[in-house]
Parts: structure tokens; C-alpha cells; sequence
């Protein structure tokens, strides 16, 4: 197990370091995403208005507020997934429409619904949504398998498996993602008290190495470097959190 864990914890740092690095010069002098003046309505309902906000690496933003404030909303206009906004997003300093292929190869979503194929079995879901970005070794998805908790089912077909066990199947792909920034909708749902410490553990591991983390959760957070972001007041402003 503690040898499952080195390597999985020493192949996220290496992967951390590679995805999406940009050039020294950009990085020195811009954050790595930056959303200025964002603007967004829903059914004649301002959603927010004059929103800024910056992710720097390590760096954890967690996204507040109240049902129907407009946090996936939000989450899903970073993504590409809902373009129906003003305002400007940059990536290490370059204009989002200018450099999205490098934001795409950059970036993990992982949304509301946990887009786990019931038919097929949890190695089977990591392979195939893995392999959309990269090859996966099979001890990698096994030791992915085994650090969230889904060791002796691997081979199990997922509709026989818990609504929490699918969100750790989903969750897995963290681990052999390369992906430098993780965006997170409400990735606690379901899950147990041991299921929620090892997701924080991850997103402690991935931020001391680098990556940032931009997630959407009533759960406090226990983790290191948190900047927390409170939907439904405007104009909006990011506050540190020691």
C-alpha cells in the first residue's frame, strides 16, 4: 500500500510539472487563470456582475454560495461549457481565445454527474476516459484503483457498485490525470467520512506539487493556501484564508 502511494504521489508531481507548463517569462508575470469584469445572467437574473478573480499555482479557490448563485455556472463557463457571459479569461496572461488548446490540455473537470458508464467496470471507465488524453498503463489504473479505495473491485461491473463508489471511481482519474489545474463541482457528494479525508488528501498532494484547484463545495476545506470565492454578492472579491 505505502508503495502504491510513493509511486502514485511521485508520478503526479512529475505529470503536475509537465501539463500546460508555459514559458518561464509568462509565468513569472501572470497567474496562471485570471477572470476580469465577468458578467453573467440566468432568466433575466443577474447571476454576478463585475466578478475578478486570479489562481496561481498551488493555489486552492474555493467557489461559495447559495443554491442557484451561479457556481457551476461559473465553473462551466471556465470549462468552454457555457459561453452565454462577458467579461475576458486569460491563461498565464493570453487571452483564453488565443490560447485554448493549451487551457484544454491543462485542465481536469470533473462535474456534477460523475460520468461513470454503469455497464462497465471501474478499470474499464479509467481506461477509456484516461485514454482520451494519454496511454495508461494498467498498474497505473490500478494503483489509482486501489489509492481511492476500490481495491477488489475492479472488475465489478459499476451498477453493482454505491453512488459514493462511482464518485470514487470519477475521482480516481485525479490520479492519473496530467492535467495542472483540477476544476470540481461539488466533488464530495456522496462521499464517506474516509472518502472526503482522502480527497482533501489529494488536493493537499496535488497543490504543494504545483497544481491548482479551483472547486465548488459547501464543505469547509481543510487544506493548505485556500482562497475562498462567495457567489451572490457583487461586485465579488476573493479572500484569503490563512
Amino acid at each position: 500500500m505505502l508503495g502504491a502511494e510513493q509511486s502514485i504521489c511521485g508520478n503526479l508531481r512529475a505529470m503536475v510539472e509537465q501539463a500546460g507548463k508555459p514559458h518561464e517569462k509568462d509565468s513569472a508575470s501572470a497567474p496562471m487563470l485570471a477572470a476580469t469584469d465577468l458578467y453573467c445572467e440566468r432568466d433575466d437574473r443577474i447571476l454576478f456582475e463585475k466578478l475578478n478573480f486570479q489562481l496561481q499555482e498551488g493555489q486552492v479557490l474555493q467557489i461559495k454560495g447559495d443554491n442557484g448563485s451561479g457556481k457551476t455556472t461559473l465553473l462551466r463557463m471556465l470549462c468552454g461549457l457555457n459561453d452565454s457571459y462577458e467579461g475576458e479569461l486569460s491563461w498565464y496572461g493570453q487571452p483564453m481565445s488565443e490560447c485554448a488548446d493549451a487551457f484544454y490540455d491543462a485542465l481536469l473537470y470533473i462535474g456534477h454527474r460523475v460520468g461513470v458508464n454503469k455497464i462497465l467496470t471501474p478499470r474499464e471507465n479509467l481506461a477509456w476516459s484516461c485514454g482520451l488524453r494519454r496511454q495508461v498503463r494498467n498498474d497505473e489504473i490500478d494503483s489509482a484503483l486501489l489509492k481511492v479505495g476500490l481495491r477488489g473491485f475492479e472488475d465489478s461491473q459499476c451498477f453493482t457498485l454505491s453512488a459514493g463508489q462511482h464518485q470514487r471511481v470519477s475521482l480516481a482519474r485525479l490520479l492519473v490525470s496530467d492535467a495542472r489545474l483540477w476544476v470540481l463541482d461539488e466533488p464530495f457528494t456522496t462521499l464517506d467520512v474516509t472518502g472526503v479525508a482522502l480527497l482533501e488528501k489529494l488536493i493537499r498532494d496535488y497543490s504543494s506539487q504545483g497544481g491548482a484547484v479551483l472547486v465548488t463545495t459547501h464543505h469547509p476545506l481543510s487544506v493548505n493556501d485556500l482562497t475562498q470565492l462567495t457567489l451572490g454578492r457583487r461586485p465579488e472579491a476573493a479572500e484569503n484564508w490563512a
